[in-house]
């Protein structure tokens, strides 16, 4: 019995929630799965799982043997990128993660220029605005706006990023131009359902959407007042298209940083790439602050 497999796999199981979802995952047969895990306890005289037709469940034994897993498991993978010289020369696959707008737009062109300079670094960008869990998820580095909760992770602050409340011209036009926060209570708001942080904003939205895209793209056609960070806005707003209000009731800016796992020696690959990110990030960034989209007067 291959034990490391048998511990790739429970944990799999564990972390996707069922058999079912393991499999499909990794591409494994379900009945594979189970054989190989009913030969694990076999081997432990012990039971890891409690299977019902729902669900799966740790028992004592298994909560234990599982924590013990993952840290076999990482030390396994920090011993072969130790072996195959990721820690003596930046090569391999990178795993990088950023919010979907974002990272299109500003993550997207560093890693281009990131990859002509490091010809032996690959990177698999994943695009998300959910929280991928670093660990889990086996992410190298990772783009968060807005407040971190404390954790292991390390975190190198980049920028900040205004939220900004915006409407169309029209919109203002036959409205007037609100004076306060109050002013907008009887507004029309287009607001996005999403994972990304935003203050929260009291009262109904007219229209919500999926992506901030969306959100703009209404805006700009007068279907209500939205708020914003602002790189999403910008090009709307340099264009004419929205105006952006009140910029002195502003929520603080969120932070941006990017964040890695804390588990010893940075692999060159990702110690260049944060290196080689950062700086630049920096430099965009600032653009936000000291030169934030002009409009018109």
């Amino acid at each position: 019995m291959d034990r490391l497999e048998a511990m790739s796999l429970l944990v799999a199981v564990v972390e996707h929630g069922s058999l079912s979802a393991a499999g499909r995952a990794l591409g494994v047969p379900v009945a594979t799965l189970s054989r190989k895990l009913s030969d694990l306890e076999a081997r432990l005289g012990a039971r890891l799982l409690t299977r019902t037709t729902r669900r799966l469940t740790l028992t004592d034994a298994g909560i234990g043997y599982v924590a013990a897993a993952r840290r076999i498991l990482e030390q396994v993978e920090e011993a072969e990128r130790e072996a195959a010289g990721e820690y003596s020369e930046p090569k391999g696959r990178l795993v990088v993660t950023a919010p979907i707008h974002f990272g299109r737009r500003h993550v997207l062109p560093l890693i281009v220029d990131f990859l002509a300079q490091f010809p032996a670094i690959d990177v698999r960008l994943v695009l998300s605005d959910r929280n991928i869990d670093l660990v889990d998820d086996q992410i190298d580095m990772a783009v968060r706006i807005g407040r971190l909760p404390d954790s292991a992770m390390v975190a190198t602050r980049v920028g900040s990023m205004r939220t900004v409340t915006c409407a169309s011209p029209a919109m203002l036009a036959a409205r007037g131009a609100p004076h306060a926060p109050a002013d907008l209570q009887h507004w029309p708001r287009v607001t996005v359902d999403t994972p990304m942080p935003a203050p929260a904003w009291a009262g109904t939205s007219r229209l919500a959407v999926s992506t901030s895209e969306a959100a703009v793209d209404a805006a700009v056609r007068g279907v209500g007042v939205t708020r914003q960070l602002l790189y999403q806005v910008a090009d709307a707003v340099r264009a004419g298209e929205l105006r952006i209000l009140l910029e002195a009731f502003e929520p603080d800016p969120a932070p941006i940083h990017l964040l890695h796992a804390a588990r010893g020696q940075l692999p060159l690959k990702t110690r260049r790439f944060l290196d080689f990110a950062a700086p630049r990030l920096r430099t965009e960034l600032e653009g936000f602050t000291t030169e934030a989209p002009g409009q018109p007067a």
